[in-house]
């Protein structure tokens, strides 16, 4: 994988570190940037040589602010007296965009950790929640800026912060607007660590380095079946979760496993 506009790669082992790189914008995507991002997503979960991924930001002051609106999206040409806005433009441009980008980190076959050096403000707040674990800076926060410019949540964050903190919490974040700290979030029990400013990557890497180190298609399974979990009535579930163990019975890890814990030894997984 090689940089791209926008968004830079570094793999060490089998970590991948995406970085957000547009610190003038304070990490604001773009669409050209947002769709490099999906693909390297895609391409992290066909890579059999990147078994975690590690998302941040450029510098210190932004982890992602959402969208750039100031960079227009590429539509064709529209009839002379056509509307400046025609019905349907808004949700097709949040369902092809903001929500495939949060779906590519949810779909992403090897474990998403945050690393978020700074503020996640909007879409780009969302983006930080979508991860598997997430790492925080003891100077980031999370900014649930829609009610300030009177617009709704987009990119999936509804349905993401809701699972996460219940409704009625996920409300008084939405319908107040405040800054949320990085303290407050890890009251809410959503971050892996708080951490100085200066050890947010360091520490993600290394837990990104331990997940790693394990089962890798059993992970993807695992983080299906909890994402999948608040979705599905219970027959459903438990169907799903019979077929996963089929699944993973069959990879070369399970099988790992079984013999080190026969032979009284740690496992030494591949990730297949």
């Amino acid at each position: 994988m090689a940089d791209t506009v926008g968004l830079r790669f570094h793999r060490e082992g089998a970590v991948l570190t995406l970085t957000l790189d547009r610190p003038d914008v304070h990490n604001a995507l773009d669409w050209r940037t947002r769709e490099a991002l999906v693909a390297a997503l895609a391409d992290a979960s066909a890579d059999l040589a990147v078994r975690a991924v590690v998302l941040t930001g450029s510098g210190e002051r932004a982890f992602c602010t959402g969208a750039d609106l100031r960079v227009p999206l590429p539509a064709p040409p529209k009839p002379a007296d056509a509307p400046e806005r025609a019905q349907g433009e808004v949700a097709r441009g949040i369902a092809t965009g903001w929500q495939r980008l949060v779906t590519a980190v949810l779909d992403c076959e090897k474990p998403v950790v945050a690393a978020v050096n700074g503020t996640a403000a909007g879409a780009g707040m969302h983006l930080a929640l979508a991860c598997d674990v997430i790492v925080m800076a003891e100077t980031a926060k999370l900014v649930p800026v829609f009610v300030r410019r009177g617009i709704a949540p987009d990119a999936a964050g509804a349905y993401l912060l809701t699972r996460l903190v219940g409704p009625q919490v996920a409300k008084r974040l939405y319908l107040f607007g405040d800054d949320v700290s990085a303290s407050e979030v890890a009251g809410l029990g959503i971050v892996a660590n708080v951490v100085p400013a200066g050890d947010v990557l360091a520490t993600a890497q290394a837990l990104a380095a331990r997940l790693a180190t394990g089962p890798t298609r059993t992970l993807a399974i695992t983080k299906r079946l909890v994402n999948r979990a608040l979705d599905l009535d219970r027959d459903s579930a438990l169907a799903e979760e019979a077929w996963a163990q089929e699944l993973v019975m069959t990879t070369q890890d399970a099988q790992e496993g079984v013999r080190a814990f026969i032979e009284r030894r740690d496992a030494e997984f591949r990730g297949w």
